[in-house]
């Protein structure tokens, strides 16, 4: 689907605890509440009569302003307006014809008055990425504690970029710097010795939560290690290999077929040619810089530069 431009952007709570939520998400609609609020008051934009409405009811008069605020962006921005809501651990967006419906206030599961969303409520970029709360800034996710009902919304360009799959520019230029290391971690693993290497290796897999069964370097028929997780019960082997072709790793995998093992790990840093396991259930293989990503994320990356340097 195309990028989105909203002209204005809009949080909506969708009831109090997000009450109206199931029937908006399931219908593909916009709810409102304020029941006691005159349809026909709104309808005819007579929001000075809303302000009145509201302080003839006990409101002060800026809460009954505020609270006309939000009546009043319910009933007149466009269909070029964003409205935004938080619901089930996700960012949800929709746009929406301002028709509005009046439904009166007898359940309440659902608005007095309601508006139909374009295409209905979506939570997933233009790109079909999930927008999951726990992957966008507080920044943005701490309106979902506004304590009224609809307010604008700080960090917009952050969330329009977000829908359209479009990077921020510091994460950007961080992925940069970060396939800079990768790229230099790569080149520093294959200048280790072999003994390093092996080290490296082990390290890696500790640092995962593997521990050594058998010693470092001690042989046995095309294993290198047998490692165990304790927390899963898990045992595994280990094939350690400055350099291999697609024939050494094709007998490693024969092997571990035949060793009864669930789990194996082929580590080389140098492979000649392309290695593949075609997709093997419990056969991982970590060459080039897949290995150096990991050796990265183990926190490993000085230890590289003190055995190379």
């Amino acid at each position: 689907m195309p990028a989105i431009a909203p002209s204005s952007i809009r949080y909506i709570k969708l009831g109090s605890g997000g009450v109206f939520a199931p029937a908006c998400l399931e219908r593909g609609e916009i709810h409102l509440s304020y029941k006691e609020v005159p349809h026909d008051l709104c309808l005819a934009g007579n929001w000075d009569g809303v302000v009145d409405w509201f302080v003839k009811h006990g409101r002060k008069l800026g809460k009954a302003r505020d609270a006309t605020r939000e009546i009043r962006d319910f009933y007149t921005l466009g269909p070029d307006c964003l409205w935004i809501t938080f619901a089930d651990g996700f960012l949800w967006w929709s746009f929406s014809e301002p028709v509005i419906t009046w439904r009166g206030p007898g359940d309440p599961t659902q608005g007095a008055r309601t508006r139909p969303t374009i295409g209905g409520w979506r939570n997933s970029s233009i790109g079909g990425r999930s927008l999951r709360m726990q992957g966008l800034t507080s920044k943005l996710t701490q309106v979902a504690n506004y304590r009224q009902t609809i307010c604008q919304v700080a960090h917009d360009a952050y969330l329009v970029r977000k829908i359209n799959d479009v990077a921020e520019p510091i994460v950007a230029e961080a992925h940069a710097a970060r396939q800079t290391l990768i790229d230099v971690a790569t080149r520093m693993i294959a200048e280790l010795h072999w003994a390093d290497f092996e080290v490296l290796a082990d390290l890696i897999l500790a640092r995962g939560g593997w521990q050594r069964v058998s010693v470092l370097g001690e042989t046995m028929a095309d294993i290198d290690l047998i490692i165990e997780q304790p927390t899963l019960g898990e045992r595994a082997t280990v094939q350690v290999k400055s350099r291999a072709s697609q024939v050494v790793l094709d007998e490693h995998i024969e092997h571990f077929q035949r060793s009864g093992e669930k789990r194996t790990f082929f580590i080389c840093h140098s492979p000649q040619g392309h290695l593949s396991v075609a997709g093997l259930h419990g056969v991982h293989l970590w060459t080039g810089d897949a290995l150096a990503a990991i050796t990265i994320k183990s926190g490993l990356f000085d230890w590289l530069v003190e055995r190379v340097g």
